[in-house]
């Protein structure tokens, strides 16, 4: 029997021989895998004749090419999988050479072959997909649906019981919030515009989530921008990809949903953070809530004169710093300080002062960063129903409590021992089988924690069968 060496090692050897082809042909043609051949003087043959030094063979052969498979075998002729030549003649491909072949033909079925093929380099993959033709006149389209399961096998990692992701376009959606590779979200951008229901009713298209993925480069901003959509617009003003030309663009604009977009934006100069407190009071809440506050922006926010109401904004900001916390509660404004005790990046200094005045306990109540013993004192001081249901759903309160809450037996305050992770495994139990109480069980971090071992359990259960 003849030793069978690396099907590489063979071709460099076999000058003047033949290839032998079982089976069907599949990511290459003959006439593609004989041009292959022919630096090598190797030709391809489909049926057996003298010179046969090896056999590439299809993964499922018909009784003949069985018969003549074993034959071969026999005589200690090797034989070679048709995926290790696809995987060789995929490695030596000259990429620019098949592109600019591909581009004087536009040759759409060859484009569309390729890209079934798993074994190309991504940045040719990436190439022929922006050049593929798609058929957006078709609503449908069996080759549109076949490239994008071609696109999501390469990019999203899925289990062997998980085939059916390939083929819904949800998928997509993922791919197009996953993706960290600037080239893939261009090539989505070529896809048609298709639309998907997120979060229950919310309708988003494939190129605003591509406008709101955090690794756009400029071409592919300038490619988004020229769309001109608004929803396109509004996803472009809060991502931190986009620099600030654009986002005084995008200002100048004047459309509130962009507006409140852009005060979300993390890197905003002092210009737009001055303009933006000028605009909807939305956008005003947004500002405050989400921006880093230092000094030079409190005084910008001191200046604008602004109601009480959207002052008080500022108290359920979580990235003050002591010193503007400080500054914060010596203001006595109650609203301000109804926000403030619910923060939980408030320091303790903080809400000890805030627990003293007495009027914002229920606030504290709610707060996860309070500490036990203040929620403990509370539970005394301030006996009523809006605060036992505020601290039946706060993590620090002491178990001691969780229990006696419990055992009040009241719906309300049992649907906040519900979502609780800190709850005693004991009274958890007890609350798993009231059927109301499901949507609550469902946010419990022990319930999602059981939930996803359950789910890993049978991936690889699945994986092992």
């Amino acid at each position: 029997m003849n030793r069978k060496i690396p099907l590489n090692e063979l071709l460099e050897t076999s000058t003047g021989a033949s290839l032998l082809f079982l089976g069907r042909e599949a990511l290459f043609t003959h006439e593609e895998i004989a041009r292959f051949l022919k630096p090598y003087g190797i030709s391809l043959v489909t049926e057996q004749q003298e010179g046969v030094v090896a056999s590439i063979e299809h993964s499922r052969l018909n009784p003949i090419e069985e018969e003549i498979s074993n034959r071969l075998y026999e005589q200690g002729i090797p034989s070679y999988t048709l995926e290790s030549l696809e995987i060789l003649l995929s490695q030596n491909i000259n990429d620019d050479a098949l592109l600019m072949a591909l581009k004087l033909s536009n040759n759409q079925a060859r484009i569309f072959r390729l890209l079934a093929n798993p074994h190309l380099s991504e940045t040719l993959f990436l190439k022929l997909l922006m050049m593929y033709a798609w058929h957006e006149e078709e609503e449908d389209d069996r080759d549109d649906r076949d490239v994008i399961m071609y696109t999501l096998r390469r990019y999203i990692q899925i289990g062997l019981n998980e085939e059916d992701l390939l083929y819904s376009y949800i998928t997509l959606h993922r791919l197009a919030i996953e993706a960290r590779h600037p080239q893939l979200l261009l090539a989505l951008m070529g896809f048609p515009n298709y639309s998907f229901v997120v979060r229950g009713s919310q309708r988003v298209t494939l190129q605003e989530t591509v406008a709101s993925n955090a690794y756009i480069d400029e071409a592919v901003i300038q490619k988004l921008w020229a769309k001109n959509e608004p929803a396109v617009q509004r996803a472009l003003a809060a991502n931190p990809a986009v620099k600030l030309p654009l986002l005084y663009t995008l200002l100048e604009q004047n459309a509130e949903p962009i507006d409140e977009a852009l005060a979300t934006h993390p890197t905003l100069d002092a210009s737009l953070f001055k303009a933006l407190l000028q605009r909807s009071d939305k956008t005003v809440q947004l500002l405050l809530l989400t921006q880093t506050i230092t000094q030079e922006r409190f005084e910008y926010i001191e200046d604008a004169s602004l109601s009480v109401g959207l002052f008080a904004t500022l108290g359920a900001n979580e990235t003050l710093s002591p010193e503007l916390e400080h500054r914060l509660v010596q203001l006595e404004e109650p609203s301000l300080f109804a926000h403030l005790a619910q923060n939980p990046s408030v320091s303790e200094k903080i809400l000890v002062m805030l627990h003293a005045k007495k009027s914002y306990h229920e606030a504290l109540a709610t707060n996860p960063s309070a500490p036990s013993e203040m929620l403990e004192a509370l539970y005394v001081e301030t006996p009523s129903q809006a605060l036992y249901q505020a601290l039946a759903a706060n993590p620090n309160t002491p178990s001691q409590i969780l229990t006696e809450l419990f055992e009040r037996g009241d719906l309300h305050i049992h649907q906040g021992l519900a979502s609780n992770g800190s709850i005693p495994l004991e009274i958890l139990e007890r609350l798993k089988i009231d059927t109301r109480l499901q949507t609550q069980l469902a946010k419990n971090p022990i319930m999602k924690q059981w939930y996803q071992s359950v789910l890993d359990y049978d991936k690889n259960a699945g994986q092992l069968s």
